[in-house]
């Protein structure tokens, strides 16, 4: 009366799961330098964490008598586990069973899988690795009829934008859906030489008489230029990694608080050099980065999106243990003046502070929109309401510290200035509608070209204005609150992180929610 053999088939059930699309499949995607689904997930996860949903599911092989002789399992393995002890879902593409492709009940574990994510409030990682799509033409024999394209699944990942953290590593070849997916995150990684993504891969794009092999059509150098990807890594350890270290900075959904962690620096701590940091000829540019790690915690910085959007740099990190979003203006790229995809980027890093609660500290060096021809044919300034727009709806607490230039519409979104923000300037800055630069011609037009000297009067009328320039004018009238000493800026932004600690409202915010 036992249920042994039950017991016994349900164990050749899962060793059949377990072998994926068989010895020579794997051995083929092996040799191609990659980890089998169920490799990649034993390194992300925490060891003898991952507890499998739905690991019976494909195509059951049977004899005359219904005995089961072999199984197909599916192509997408799914399940719960532990990310440095927090517990997250893992999905899996299969890309030895049908190229990841989205056939036999995958549809269905997507959006199981996406539903356990958002109804348990756990964060969601994919490692995706194929198509995840309507799968081959071959289906269209098959079935006997097409099929409208639909994406039931979407409704759950759209919603899961605004609830949970979503990171997505591109592990391999993604198209369609599969690209799709990797880039509705809010992270994504691709590995360098081995991921590529495309709305089509090169067979399909040859029929339009492009023949191109697929790294060249949609390998990491593009995709974490353009923004479609944030980060491009050299092996898939280390997308796990940093999946890893991303979700560090984040709460487990947005109905909790980013998690501090013990401060292992001295709030107080002042770099001298920082003194020196801007040049005084504002046509001299300087290097950003070591100023954000002078000004955080220790080894904190985790920067997001290197390779696009470069007039800005943005990424995670903490200051006195509390978990910021930093956004930094990196002068090397069009002097500082935004570009459409700056002005994208700088929209997309708002968004996900906002979504978690992550107080921002702006670094401000901006001397405008960017100007000219192509600014103007890539609609440069849409992108730019769109992030004055990102900035204007956002309710997290905000610290700006304008280090040099502010100018123009793009400086004006520095910050929210309908509700208090902290605000404050280093003695380098300087500010206005128009550089002078570039302002003086059209201010002083008929003054300058009405002088027997012409190129003296705008040498004197230059001098004049710029007397007037000096920050510490703007704080006698108030324009700017204080004026800091750089070497004091670090013990101020910690101070600003413990106020805004008690300020930040857990809750559902809509991701990407603009005009």
């Amino acid at each position: 009366m036992s249920w042994q053999p039950e017991i016994d088939e349900l164990a050749y059930r899962k060793k059949l799961a377990a072998a994926m699309g068989g010895a020579e499949k794997v051995a083929r995607h092996k040799a191609a330098g990659k980890l089998t689904v169920r490799e990649r997930i034993a390194a992300c996860a925490d060891p003898d964490s991952f507890q499998e949903v739905g690991a019976l599911t494909g195509w059951g092989q049977y004899d005359a008598h219904g005995k089961l002789t072999g199984m197909v399992p599916a192509n997408l393995v799914m399940g719960r586990a532990r990310m440095a002890g927090r517990p997250v879902v893992l999905v899996g593409d299969d890309f030895t069973v049908r190229g990841g492709a989205n056939d036999g009940a995958v549809g269905d574990k997507l959006i199981q899988a996406e539903k356990m994510a958002h109804d348990l409030r756990l964060p969601m990682i994919r490692l995706v690795d194929g198509t995840g799509g309507g799968g081959s033409v071959r289906n269209i024999e098959t079935k006997g009829y097409t099929l409208i394209p639909t994406m039931k699944v979407w409704q759950h990942v759209v919603e899961n934008m605004s609830v949970i953290p979503v990171v997505s590593l591109a592990l391999g070849s993604v198209a369609g859906m599969g690209a799709a997916r990797v880039a509705a995150s809010h992270y994504s990684v691709m590995v360098r030489g081995s991921s590529q993504l495309f709305n089509a891969g090169p067979p399909v794009v040859a029929r339009t008489g492009q023949i191109i092999e697929k790294n060249e059509l949609g390998g990491s150098h593009i995709h974490t230029r353009n923004g479609v990807v944030d980060d491009e890594v050299d092996s898939e350890q280390e997308a796990f990694d940093r999946a890893s270290r991303f979700l560090s900075y984040l709460p487990s959904s947005v109905f909790d608080l980013p998690p501090r962690m013990q401060p292992a620096d001295d709030a107080g701590r002042r770099d001298e050099w920082l003194l020196s940091a801007i040049p005084r000829d504002s046509r001299t540019v300087y290097k950003i980065r070591p100023i954000v790690e002078s000004l955080v915690d220790k080894d904190s910085f985790f920067e997001i999106g290197r390779q696009w959007g470069k007039a800005i740099v943005t990424g995670f990190a903490r200051i006195d243990g509390w978990p910021v979003a930093v956004i930094a203006s990196d002068p090397y790229f069009y002097g500082g003046c935004w570009d459409a995809g700056t002005a994208e980027k700088f929209t997309r890093f708002v968004d996900l502070a906002e979504v978690f609660h992550l107080p921002v500290v702006n670094l401000v060096d901006v001397a405008g929109f960017q100007i000219g021809l192509d600014a103007e044919r890539a609609g440069t300034m849409r992108y730019g309401v769109r992030a004055l727009a990102a900035v204007y709806q956002a309710s997290v607490p905000w610290c700006s510290i304008i280090l040099r230039r502010a100018y123009g519409v793009a400086a004006a979104g520095h910050q929210h200035m309908g509700r208090f923000n902290f605000r404050y300037a280093w003695p380098s800055a300087n500010w206005g509608s128009l550089p002078i630069e570039g302002g003086l011609e059209v201010a002083y037009k008929a003054e300058i070209e009405g002088a027997d000297d012409p190129v003296q009067k705008r040498a004197e009328i230059e001098q004049r204005v710029r007397s007037l320039t000096s920050p510490f004018r703007s704080a006698e009238a108030f324009v700017i609150e204080d004026i800091i000493d750089p070497r004091d800026t670090r013990r101020i932004l910690c101070e600003f992180a413990n106020l805004a600690a008690p300020l930040r409202q857990p809750g559902m915010r809509q991701f990407g929610i603009r005009p």
